[in-house]
């Protein structure tokens, strides 16, 4: 996993950003709050730094897949942990309509995929290797998917990746979509504890990786031919019979953010955020139960040092 020296990314020390007005400081920035815990914590730093700089911030709860429509109408501020591996047609066509300004990428290391805790290995030899999942699909079997294995899918509304795997590679497997992201972390904490089979769409960085020895299945490498063109692969029949695409993470704006609120503005386009800052304090919220709001008070009082000048160098 790469590493960022700072957890916020200060570019505006190489004097990238300008100092700018304010702006309508009386009319509330809102800003996207969407399903899963980093994103509370990436949303909740750029917020806080917003109110350093003197605007009001209200955290608005939005469907992470729809919720670019109210974007473009400016409903919803800005949305600032995008990834470009599960995002809908919606946000390329509110970019093409020049409704929403992409802003830069938020600068996590991220890669998304088909994964298991690692005693699943013993339960089904041959992993990591995807073609193992044939011979050993029925260890994954439930009532609801017999004959076929199990895997359990993102939230519906995230997309269904895991179900486009599973058919793109011709698994015997059906996608059974997670209620939420805790969902997803009670299953890996169950199969832990049982060390009973499980196969799972996760992701990292996530402070669960590490908690439950949680490790990635090898597909093919993912690439544009694969998603578009049947024939390319080992399924001639179908798309998606590769890994996830290399995963971009970034930041976006309503497009009329920057003249509304120009200091604003400067400060999301700069600001950066590390996986060493954020997957720890994922940790404190979902494994030891400290709101959102109070992890990230503390990380910004202990760290004025790496936010402090980006919020200087933006504002007047």
């Amino acid at each position: 996993m790469r590493a960022t020296t700072l957890g916020i990314v200060l570019s505006t020390a190489a004097g990238v950003a300008n100092a700018a007005e304010l702006g309508a400081t009386d009319e509330p920035i809102k800003l996207a709050i969407n399903e899963w815990t980093g994103q509370h914590i990436t949303t909740h730093i750029a917020g806080e730094m917003l109110k350093e700089a003197g605007y009001e911030v209200e955290y608005t709860t939005a469907g992470y897949m729809n919720m670019y429509q109210a974007m473009a109408d400016g409903e919803i501020h800005a949305a600032l942990e995008i990834w470009s591996s599960n995002v809908s047609d919606d946000y390329a066509k509110q970019l093409e309509a020049n409704t929403l300004s992409e802003i830069g990428d938020l600068g996590l290391d991220a890669k998304e995929g088909i994964a298991y805790p690692s005693h699943v290995a013993d339960l089904c030899p041959g992993l990591p290797a995807w073609e193992a999942l044939n011979d050993c699909a029925q260890r994954f079997a439930t009532a609801e998917t017999i004959p076929n294995g199990r895997l359990v899918d993102y939230p519906a509304d995230w997309g269904t990746p895991g179900a486009d795997r599973m058919s793109g590679f011709g698994l015997p497997f059906k996608a059974v979509p997670a209620g939420s992201e805790g969902a997803l972390i009670a299953e890996l904490r169950a199969s832990t504890e049982k060390q009973s089979p499980l196969l799972i769409t996760f992701w990292q960085p996530h402070w669960a990786m590490a908690a439950y020895d949680v490790e990635f299945v090898e597909l093919p490498e993912g690439n544009e031919q694969c998603f578009e063109d049947a024939s390319w692969g080992v399924n001639p029949n179908a798309t998606h019979d590769c890994d996830f695409a290399p995963t971009r993470i970034f930041k976006a704006t309503w497009a009329g953010f920057e003249d509304k609120w120009p200091a604003a503005y400067e400060i999301l386009s700069e600001f950066q955020l590390s996986v060493e800052v954020q997957q720890p304090l994922m940790g404190k919220v979902d494994v030891d139960g400290v709101a959102v709001e109070d992890v990230v008070a503390k990380w910004m009082a202990d760290n004025e040092d790496q936010w402090r000048p980006v919020v200087d160098a933006a504002t007047p």
